[in-house]
């Protein structure tokens, strides 16, 4: 497939990497040569088959209508603009493109989010809950999208609501904590992600996916057919 990267920060650069090795044609454009999805012009996606965007929360949403408009379907990893889906969904579905986003396009972190929407229901049964999460100091959103996935989860499981607490320091590349605590015990589930090489490698494959494809997708309810 033609691909093109949104981003040349460390995770895109390992997704156009990780896309190099699985043999795709692979452009990558920076947001220096990109300032308000500008460069995204139906001529300069004509030969695109999917965009994958990893830019900031500031950025994302001018790259999806651009997209959109150009009848191209796009991958967002990027978080910090969920505010904005219903009408990016509504874009996508009006002029048929296929657009898929998520939090975490980690394997291992949706699996996760499966263990957490069993744990949730702990909240029935006199546990108080918290989630945890650490990232690196140059992170743009807090709470993150992962963590945020997490709270929805727990809560569509019954399980209420649950506060969630931010760290940014050093360069973690991402910890999620979840806790349920009670008078007699304690659970602990985690979740650390050792590099961003399973983000990488989930994005490609939501691109392949999601390729040819129309409507509006999360990767949670669509990685186990990749």
């Amino acid at each position: 497939m033609n691909l093109l990267i949104l981003g040349r920060g460390k995770t895109g650069s390992l997704v156009a990497e990780v896309a190099n090795q699985r043999r795709h044609h692979v452009r990558v454009l920076s947001a220096a040569d990109n300032a308000g999805g500008r460069a995204l012009t139906p001529e300069f996606l004509a030969a695109t088959n999917v965009v994958i965007d990893f830019t900031t929360p500031s950025s994302v949403v001018a790259n999806a209508e651009a997209c959109i408009r150009a009848g191209k379907n796009l991958v967002i990893g990027t978080t910090g603009w969920y505010d904005q889906l219903p009408r990016l969904r509504e874009m996508a579905l009006s002029a048929n493109a296929g657009l898929l986003y998520g939090s975490n396009f980690s394997i291992g972190v949706n699996l996760f989010f499966e263990i957490a929407a069993i744990a949730g229901t702990a909240l029935h049964h006199d546990y108080s809950g918290q989630i945890f999460e650490r990232h690196h100091e140059h992170k743009k959103d807090a709470p993150s999208g992962t963590a945020m996935t997490l709270q929805k989860i727990i809560r569509e499981s019954g399980g209420g609501e649950i506060e969630i607490v931010s760290f940014r320091e050093g360069d973690v590349v991402g910890m999620h904590e979840v806790v349920f605590n009670s008078a007699g015990d304690r659970i602990y589930l985690c979740h650390d992600a050792k590099s961003r090489q399973g983000y990488a490698e989930g994005a490609v494959r939501a691109a392949e996916w999601l390729a040819g494809k129309t409507g509006f997708f999360e990767f949670r309810n669509v990685w186990r057919e990749l």
